[in-house]
């Protein structure tokens, strides 16, 4: 049995004299230290070739995630008592950097944001702990965690790397995690078993010395427990070092992801994140998950000695702003349900049984399962009016920023809110409206009217405006709502960027006013009046409870924005859905009056709420979406020859091809022949595109230009899921309702947004088990500038 030694104990510096010593004596033939040591270990915990020990004994890791960002700290324990209850003796934690750094320099760790005392409780429910500090961290949160000030530094390549603008504030970061939380380390006492050095970076790059980096960022912190990486099962070979123990992450396919394990190292295996749902996305369905095939999962890893992570075993809710947002651009829904076994409120059903059940026959000895904790009171709370509301208009700060073009809002020091951008315009005729680029969301006024919406989803950055006979004030509103937490895409600036033209001529001298949110979403002073407000505005009404209990406010009559009672913001709602409603915690009520605010920025059908006893977490409205006008896209491929044409593997491995020649375009088709099973179906979890060197192309402009078919109303099989760099989600053509889909070829065409070299292209399958639908078999790819016109 190997037994690995604490990274900064006196043990480990006399080893490495010895190493030293012997290695001369050998001619400098024994491998370095570093080179052979992947983590260190304690007297207590150690990784060994074969195990996991605790005290000397074979422990298997039962662990689940749950973020306490994500809980009210006034039931962090009842969701530990629950993940103690289904069969895990270990939690999974994120830190989030932006979550307690908001502001460079400025550190929090009080009330909702104690790391420490949500260890403490971990280790007096007799669970112990992994901690995940990042500096990147994804979790469908704001920017995967990073704080947004970084933002503040030119160029869109450098977070996650080893420029000095990124690491030396995370290697400050890890300093002042070290401070906070050392102690609560294994080798301290405490119940931290291991911690992680980034989170899946090979989705993201391959450079393997900013992993030696980070990882001798967290040694000057203060770890000393061993120290791992974790990746996809694609990714697992591609960045591996042996500094560092690996994990994989997975959905299904427990052998796969052991194997790519075993191709890099001599160790205990372990799934680092084990799916257990998915998130949601606002405008898609609610996504689920079948208990029994995860059940089959999680028991063929403990047959085959492994040990795992449930993502999520509890997900909660996103309170305040810190949803995420995936890539291109859709935006997470405030819950996090996550389809988990334990629900956003903490409740336990027939998925957390079957978990439970599942896990119970492989107990070590000695060991018992409690019993579930009760489930916290609820309560209905009778439909309720606003009687009260506030323009946003008003609301806006006299401060005024001057800017002869508008430049990204992290340039002016304004981290997230609603933005005002004003200027007059002359007499003239009717032109169009065109800006750089709009991040998020925004309404274009002229003169008090609206003339129309920007959209970044799908890059709709003009509005046509009317002719005006008189010189009239032109007034965009910009809403951000998320920075995008996943890939090159984390880069996101906000807010809208200049140069701004009008009939292609460039505005200039603009004022720029600004709602600054900050980290918990602070409310603007306001003023109020009785009545409906037009336009966007805040709302007011007072709630009386006789008891306090959950609850969940309904938003369904609402249009778009954000929710806050009793100062506390519960986080982001949007009519499209599929969230209708919005998790309140019992704790943040109180007997009596409650204040309940919504911001809505495109106004509410009726002002009214209740609280409801259960989720609505699946009810899409479409209708409700800011206007988008119709495509009339459509393939133009007669006479355009492909690049290539082949057949894919059988199976669901990603696939690497490269065509004989190189080609030039804008535009990238893929067009399915045929599938594996016969049927008239294709899918693709990703598709990534290759450069003459070999290397994936950046995917942050892209968007998709055409799809003759995707499934949008049974589950979100949409086109976008296609380039957004989760394996786990795919795209799907339709097979419920009238989009049914008919017979191949199927065609997907991604706009790369600009002209590129496309060499060869990196082809993911939809995951799951042999014979799921769709696994494309023989295929057509095109390369071109005009694959799509307009019909």
């Amino acid at each position: 049995m190997t037994t690995y030694i604490p990274i900064t104990s006196p043990g480990r510096r006399r080893v490495l004299r010895r190493v030293a010593e012997l290695s001369a004596a050998a001619g400098g033939l024994l491998l370095p230290f570093a080179a052979t040591v992947h983590a260190a270990g304690s007297p207590r915990f150690a990784i060994t070739d074969t195990d996991f020990t605790l005290d000397g004994q074979r422990l298997q890791i039962r662990c689940g995630e749950m973020h306490f960002a994500r809980v009210p700290r006034e039931y962090w324990g009842h969701r530990l008592k629950a993940m103690k209850a289904m069969g895990l003796n270990t939690v999974c934690a994120y830190l989030f950097w932006n979550y307690h750094e908001w502001r460079e320099g400025k550190y929090d760790w009080a009330g909702q944001r104690d790391a420490a005392e949500f260890c403490r409780l971990a280790q007096q429910e007799g669970l112990w702990v992994i901690l995940r500090p990042g500096p990147y961290a994804c979790a469908e949160w704001e920017m995967g965690g990073l704080p947004w000030w970084l933002l503040k530094h030119p160029g869109d390549s450098f977070l996650r790397t080893r420029d000095a603008a990124f690491m030396a504030p995370a290697q400050r970061w890890m300093k002042e995690v070290g401070r906070v939380l050392g102690q609560q380390q294994i080798t301290h006492g405490g119940p931290i078993l291991m911690v992680q050095v980034e989170n899946e970076y090979g989705f993201f790059g391959e450079d393997l010395d900013y992993m030696r980096a980070m990882r001798q960022v967290l040694i000057d912190g203060g770890f000393d427990v061993p120290l791992f990486q974790c990746n996809p099962t694609n990714a697992v070979v591609k960045t591996h070092i042996k500094e560092l123990f690996s994990v994989a992450n997975f959905g299904s396919d427990p052998a796969a992801g052991f194997k790519a394990l075993d191709q890099v190292q001599k160790g205990p295996r372990m799934c680092g994140e084990y799916y257990s749902g998915w998130f949601d996305t606002w405008g898609s369905p609610h996504k689920r998950g079948p208990a029994d095939r995860a059940v089959a999962d999680i028991q063929n890893m403990l047959k085959m000695n492994g040990s795992f992570s449930l993502y999520m075993a509890h997900g909660g809710t996103s309170f305040g702003l810190w949803g995420g947002c995936d890539r291109p651009f859709r935006p997470d829904t405030s819950s996090y349900d996550y389809d988990a076994p334990i629900s956003e409120a903490g409740w336990m059903g027939e998925k957390f049984q079957a978990y439970r059940n599942g896990i119970k026959p492989f107990l070590l000895p000695g060991e018992t399962l409690p019993p579930a904790p009760a489930h916290n009171p609820v309560i209905a709370i009778a439909p309720f009016s606003f009687k009260q509301s506030a323009s946003v208009f008003a609301a806006l700060p006299p401060k005024v920023i001057k800017a002869v073009s508008p430049q990204p809002l992290e340039a002016y020091d304004i981290s997230r809110g609603i933005v005002s951008y004003r200027i007059t315009l002359p007499a003239g005729p009717a032109a169009t409206l065109e800006a750089a680029k709009v991040r998020d969301l925004a309404w274009v006024y002229v003169d008090g009217k609206l003339a129309g919406t920007l959209d970044t989803r799908y890059r709709r950055f003009k509005v046509d405006l009317p002719a005006r006979s008189k010189p009239v004030t032109l007034e965009i509103l910009l809403y951000t709502i998320a920075r995008v937490n996943f890939g090159v895409e984390i880069h996101d600036r906000k807010g809208m960027h200049g140069p701004v033209t009008l009939a292609g001529q460039p505005l200039e001298n603009w004022d720029i006013r600004a709602i600054d949110f900050d980290a918990d979403a602070v409310l603007p002073p306001l003023a109020w009046k009785t009545g409906r407000t037009a336009g966007p505005a805040f709302w007011r009404a007072s709630v009386d409870v006789a008891t306090t209990g959950d609850t969940f406010l309904d938003m369904s009559s609402w249009g778009q924005g954000i929710v806050w009672v009793n100062g506390r913001c519960l986080g982001r709602y949007w009519s499209i859905g599929p969230t209708q409603t919005m998790y309140l915690p019992g704790p943040w009520l109180k007997r009596g009056a409650n204040e309940v605010i919504v911001l809505d920025l495109t106004g509410p059908q009726v002002a009214r709420s209740a609280g409801l006893k259960t989720p609505v977490l699946d009810q899409l409205k479409p209708d409700r979406d800011l206007p988008r006008p119709p495509s009339t896209a459509r393939a133009q491929l007669d006479g355009v020859k492909p690049v290539h044409e082949g057949e894919f593997q059988r199976g669901a491995a990603t696939q690497d091809v490269m065509f004989a020649q190189p080609a030039t375009g804008r535009q990238f088709c893929l067009e399915s022949l045929d599938a594996f099973d016969g049927k008239q179906f294709a899918a693709i979890a990703e598709l990534a595109l290759l450069g003459p060197d070999g290397k994936t192309l950046n995917q942050s402009n892209w968007t998709i230009a055409f799809v003759d078919s995707e499934e949008v109303s049974k589950e979100d099989g949409g086109a976008l899921n296609a380039i957004n760099g989760q394996n786990t989600d795919h795209w799907h053509t339709a097979y419920s309702g009238k989009a049914r889909t008919t017979a191949h070829p199927h065609r997907i065409i991604i706009d790369l947004g600009k002209t590129d070299t496309v060499a060869g292209m990196r082809y993911t399958p939809r995951q799951g088990p042999e014979g799921v639908t769709g696994r494309i078999r023989h295929y057509r790819a095109y390369v071109g500038d005009k694959l799509v016109v307009d019909r």
